[in-house]
């Protein structure tokens, strides 16, 4: 929590602007009618605490409402949503992500910047795609066993049926088609990928989501919509934020040694940092329950509807301190408060998967940084989701002395 009382000084550069994708956002960002929005970091923040809000904006929260024992866990609220957060927990957990996470972490980079080096240089964003399908894969349980090549299937497969976020954006014929190649996707995702890891848990359980969900005995449909949301959430973000991270340390000489000379502490710090200037996500929505209208924040009206614009909150000068579009290291240290701010939202749905994502970062950009002979011939393209209001990132490329 940042402390107001920390009286604050403006880093080097007064005035400097080092966001890559402020441009865009502010071109780009739009609400949903009838959201009120939120700039205030204390604000925002007593939203996403309060147990008075509830989620909205989601695509499946009026499934999860009518169905909640099919729903994703991101869906739900209240006790339904505790309960189901808690069994996943372990998942997640400091140990987990050090004895369990780190070491898939470690092997998927050092194969990719193997191919990478091999190769004399790759696409920066296709290799933190497929970095991220590989940690998130095996938490889920989706990758366990699979080979390199086939664990490259999947990655492509997964980038493929997340295309439905651009669905809405089209009508006619061509929303017709783009939803018909959506289910053929669905279906050679669940028949191929999904459908053969629950078989094989319940043949041989793992320590996994699906050994999980199976033994709890869910759907088929449901462990379908778990998958789904555990790589809309847990690969998307993290592909953008890897390359917007080493973007940013490309450029600046002076970050990146401070990154490659740091503790994992310190570099983390780094990464919340940027994280904080280029939050993937840019809205969340919660909707005002009228029915716990005493629990709600003060000044929050029973009933409305809310969106929380991350971007600004992360650069509220009250929260941030001064020079709140600088990227600053040491800015989280000054203000007592937590690197990323909202970037991973607060409260009951605050991300679970954040120190996984972190550490997948943290140890990639290490180890990338430290490859002979490593720079960026090609700075990737800013392009804009409209239907998940964040920025993507594509074409990074990047060349390296051949091994």
């Amino acid at each position: 929590m940042p402390d107001m009382s920390v009286p604050q000084r403006c880093p080097a550069g007064h005035g400097r602007d080092d966001r890559k994708t402020g441009a865009i956002a502010q071109d780009r960002v739009k609400l949903q009618d009838g959201a009120h929005g939120v700039a205030s970091f204390e604000f925002a923040r007593a939203i996403l605490r309060s147990t008075g809000m509830k989620q909205a904006g989601l695509e499946g929260v009026n499934f999860a409402q009518k169905n909640p024992e099919h729903a994703a866990v991101i869906f739900l609220d209240g006790e339904l949503h505790r309960r189901k957060r808690a069994t996943i927990a372990r998942f997640f957990t400091p140990k987990a992500v050090e004895t369990r996470h780190m070491p898939v972490m470690v092997a998927s980079a050092d194969a990719l910047l193997a191919e990478m080096r091999a190769n004399g240089g790759a696409c920066l964003d296709e290799m933190a795609w497929r970095l991220a399908v590989d940690v998130a894969g095996e938490i889920v349980g989706l990758t366990i066993g699979l080979t390199v090549r086939k664990r490259a299937r999947l990655a492509k497969r997964l980038e493929g049926i997340l295309e439905r976020t651009q669905l809405a954006l089209h009508k006619g014929f061509w929303r017709q088609l783009l939803d018909l190649r959506f289910q053929a996707r669905i279906f050679a995702f669940h028949y191929l990928h999904v459908r053969p890891a629950m078989k094989a848990r319940r043949k041989t359980p793992k320590d996994d989501i699906i050994t999980h969900l199976v033994a709890e005995k869910y759907g088929a449909l449901s462990i379908l919509m778990e998958c789904m949301t555990y790589a809309g959430a847990g690969m998307v973000t993290t592909r953008e934020f890897i390359t917007m991270v080493a973007w940013h340390l490309f450029e600046r000489d002076d970050l990146r040694s401070r990154y490659l000379n740091g503790t994992a502490d310190e570099q983390t710090a780094i990464l919340e940092e940027v994280l904080r200037l280029e939050p993937v996500a840019t809205l969340l929505y919660r909707a005002a329950d009228s029915a716990v209208a005493e629990r709600l924040p003060a000044s929050v009206a029973a009933g409305a509807r809310y969106a929380i614009d991350v971007r600004k909150t992360n650069t509220d000068e009250a929260a941030a301190g001064a020079c709140p579009y600088a990227l600053d290291p040491d800015r989280a240290a000054n203000i007592k408060g937590g690197g990323a701010f909202l970037s991973f939202g607060d409260g009951a749905h605050r991300c679970p998967g954040a120190q996984v994502a972190m550490t997948e970062t943290r140890i990639f950009i290490d180890h990338l940084f430290r490859v002979p002979g490593i720079k960026l011939t090609a700075a990737p393209r800013i392009g804009w989701n409209d239907a998940l209001m964040s920025y993507e990132l594509r074409g990074a490329m990047v060349a390296c002395d051949p091994a």
